[in-house]
Order: structure tokens, then sequence, then C-alpha cells
């Protein structure tokens, strides 16, 4: 999977706006995300920590030692290994040890690994973001284009959805992309 800077521009565009049904792909994949405390508020973290590495996929010079990771979120930051860990926020701990047992003994994300994998030309993540939209009071669905595959890179997405505050994560189930766009009208 290649991204290119105008595909991270129209991603994080998507991030910051919902998408309009015509836009849609004809497949989506869907996450089904169980929540610390409200859905909306899980939204806008997950979305602060994506938004900030699609941002730096689309600016930053990948070639250097260090990326800056001004945008990230302090909560983001302080999760992973090699920072002030005990720092971060409760939910933010706790999603960490939820990734760890979803990967069966995964290793947490080193803060600068994890956004490498924003890079335009690298190809092991293999969704775009979508949507997310809310499946009750303390349940979200993650939309993403996968280009219609059942099986994706995403090891970088679930790392942000657990450490955003996931409880339980189920998927991905590959759905027609009028599923997500019924999901997206409804009103809750």
């Amino acid at each position: 999977m290649t991204h290119t800077t105008d595909s991270l521009a129209a991603e994080l565009r998507r991030l910051r706006d919902r998408p309009s049904a015509s836009a849609a792909p004809p497949v989506l994949s869907l996450f089904a995300v169980d929540v610390s405390g409200g859905a909306a508020e899980y939204g806008r973290r997950l979305r602060s920590a994506l938004s900030a590495a699609v941002r730096l996929g689309r600016t930053a010079d990948f070639e250097q030692e260090n990326l800056p990771a001004d945008g990230v979120p302090d909560w983001f930051a302080a999760v992973s290994p090699g920072s002030e860990e005990r720092a971060a926020p409760q939910f933010a701990r706790a999603g960490r040890d939820g990734y760890v047992r979803h990967t069966g003994g995964g290793r947490p994300w080193e803060l600068h690994d994890w956004l490498h994998r924003f890079a335009p030309d690298e190809s092991s993540r293999g969704w775009e973001w979508w949507d997310a939209t809310q499946a009750g009071p303390s349940r979200v669905h993650l939309w993403v284009d996968s280009w219609g595959e059942s099986f994706f890179g995403c090891q970088e997405l679930l790392w942000a959805v657990w450490t955003a505050g996931a409880l339980r994560l189920d998927g991905p189930v590959a759905h027609r992309s009028a599923v997500w766009s019924a999901e997206r009208n409804a009103k809750p």
C-alpha cells in the first residue's frame, strides 16, 4: 500500500470533517470499539493522535534522525515506551495494556517508530482513515478504507485505538459502504 501526499491530504480532511456518502469507496472495513468514557471524547482523542501523524506524513522529512512530534498529544507521547509513562492518563495506560493483551504480547510502540508508519512511502500501513460513528454511549465504529482487503497491516492503528481508551476491540470486518452511510446518517 502506497500513500501519496494527495491521499494523506484527503485522509487529513476526513479526520477533520466527515466525508460525504458520495465519496465513499465500495467497501470499508469496520472496527467496533467499546470505550472508556463517552464515545465523543474517545473520538476526539483518537482523531488528535491520528491527525498529528497524518499531518506529519505530509510534511516531515522521514530521512531525518528525529521526527518533530510537536502536534502529537501529550497523553499519546506519554504512553509510549521511553517517555514518562507514569505521566500518561489512566485511559492511555489501560489501553497500552489492552494492546499488549490484544496482540498476544506485542510490544508497545515507541513514538518515533509509530510516526514512521505514516511516511508516504511506508507500504506496511494498509489503511486510511475514513470515519467514526457512534454506535452507543460507549461504543464507536471506526471505518477505514483498506482498498477492499479483508486482511491488511494496521498495527499502528490498533495502537492508537487502544491507547485512546479502548476497552474492547472487534474487527476488522469488511462492509459495503452503504452500511457506513446508513449509520452515518442515523440520528443517535
